[in-house]
């Protein structure tokens, strides 16, 4: 599907149907208001009518604000794949809603037909969005933007939603190969035998059992004079069967999606390098697949982490601690970064807590939590804080090792994973590094805002709006 700002009315441009976004407030005063209230249409948010004869489609919101406009542009494109029409055309709105609505048509509108045999192709080829009254020169600059960081979370998308059999730890290290030479980034990969010199027994004891190596990739985006440094982490585990801490048949269903940290983090950088800020980025990813065999990690084993932190394991299902806790001391060395950011789905306790709606953030600072929470609000990816506190940093105490991979009690348990990864934030960069849980966020069997069924991409969106503001 294509979709082109062009710098005309709506009324002179030619296409098969018109789309208009319109309020409660609006409706009654409309000069289609009778035939809709005929066929029972409110204006309620995320509703919408056809007037075929009007060739018209009407999608109801609480607002003209950004939040409202994405999630009933995601209903309306839905509406409009459905049908038989192969072009439309929408007004821009406002200013600082075009990227709203980019978004809603982008994101609500994203198939993942890889596996189907005979998927059927919507007829929709073209939406216009009419410029109106206002300056194509300054919203130019917003739909290209907003374009390019939609098409990036579904790119994240499209690799969180491949099967498992085909996204691996080194089918995900082709892939970010590709990224690299596609958008002139560079590339370092570390198979296992970089992963043992570099003493990185953590995550290499949760892929043991795998047949597919496991890897760390580091992909950098450098320009020229940056303002800042910033390196991302991803949580990358293909598939997560528990290990010998077997899931539940029912809770192994959908695993595929705990490498939604390192897709995340993958999308993040394209975005970013093609935004071409002027902000270096570097990206780290464990790859991992954590499966079960006469090689498995135990509950039991001690393990030396690379900064030789040891640890207990009390619960191979709580492995994506274990491999973060390798990969972010690594990147500590690797990069001087202004900012740490880690992205995993790390506990289902944080959905839990917070719902499936929003992405839990730890970390040490009040300003960075409330800069990140700010952007969340702008680019409509909700956010929400969890504090650490002594307490229950107690309940990751072990006897025989520096540290436990669990907590003693079953509360809490968000907070505990972040403050274990805590652990092997050195000193100085702890005000520097947030935690994202986006355990909740990443996924989702029921469509909701402008995700439909499957991967979100959740965090590409969020990091964007933060990144380009910094």
């Amino acid at each position: 599907m294509n979709i082109k700002l062009v710098e005309k009315k709506i009324s002179d441009i030619d296409a098969e149907i018109k789309i208009e976004f319109i309020s409660k407030d609006e409706l009654s005063e409309h000069e289609e208001s009778e035939i809709l209230g005929s066929a029972g249409f409110k204006a309620e948010q995320d509703t919408t009518c056809f007037l075929y004869e009007k060739r018209a489609i009407f999608c109801g919101v609480d607002s003209k604000k950004s939040d409202d406009i994405r999630s009933a542009a995601a209903v309306m494109i839905k509406a409009l794949k459905s049908s038989n029409y192969k072009s439309a055309k929408v007004s821009a709105i406002s200013k600082s809603s075009l990227g709203a609505l980019v978004e809603g048509v982008v994101l609500g509108g994203y198939e993942f037909n890889e596996y189907k045999s005979d998927a059927k192709k919507a007829a929709l080829e073209k939406i216009f969005i009419a410029a109106e009254d206002m300056e194509l020169a300054t919203l130019e600059p917003i739909f290209n933007e907003a374009l390019i960081i939609s098409n990036a979370t579904s790119f994240t998308r499209d690799i969180v939603n491949r099967a498992p059999q085909e996204l691996n730890p080194q089918t995900m290290c082709s892939l970010a190969q590709k990224l690299a030479d596609d958008n002139s980034l560079e590339c370092e990969i570390l198979q296992e035998d970089d992963l043992a010199k570099e003493n990185m027994n953590a995550m290499l004891a949760v892929g043991r059992a795998s047949v597919h190596g496991s890897a760390l990739i580091h992909l950098s985006y450098k320009p020229e004079n940056p303002k800042k440094v910033v390196s991302l982490v991803g949580k990358g585990l293909t598939y997560d069967s528990g290990g010998l801490s077997l899931k539940p048949a029912t809770s192994m269903v959908t695993m595929k999606m705990d490498k939604a940290g390192a897709c995340a983090v993958l999308g993040m950088i394209k975005a970013i390098s093609e935004m071409k800020l002027d902000i270096e980025v570097h990206a780290f990813i464990g790859a991992v697949e954590n499966m079960v065999g006469g090689d498995a990690y135990k509950p039991d084993d001690v393990l030396v982490s690379r900064s030789k932190t040891t640890i207990e394991v009390r619960n191979t299902d709580a492995e994506g601690r274990l491999v973060l806790a390798d990969v972010l001391d690594y990147a500590q060395d690797a990069v001087n970064a202004d900012y740490i950011f880690d992205f995993a789905t790390l506990t289902g306790a944080c959905m839990i807590a917070l719902g499936q709606y929003t992405t839990g953030l730890m970390g040490h600072s009040h300003k960075l939590k409330h800069d990140i929470s700010r952007a969340g609000s702008d680019t409509g990816e909700m956010i929400s804080s969890l504090p650490f506190n002594k307490h229950l940093k107690k309940l990751l105490k072990s006897e025989i090792a520096d540290i436990s991979n669990t907590a003693s009690k079953p509360y809490g348990g968000a907070i505990t994973a972040g403050l274990f990864l805590d652990k092997f934030i050195r000193e100085e960069n702890k005000k520097k590094w947030m935690h994202f849980d986006i355990a909740g966020t990443a996924y989702t069997e029921t469509p909701w805002d402008c995700n439909v069924y499957g991967a979100t991409g959740s965090g590409v969106r969020l990091m964007c709006g933060y990144l380009k503001n910094l």
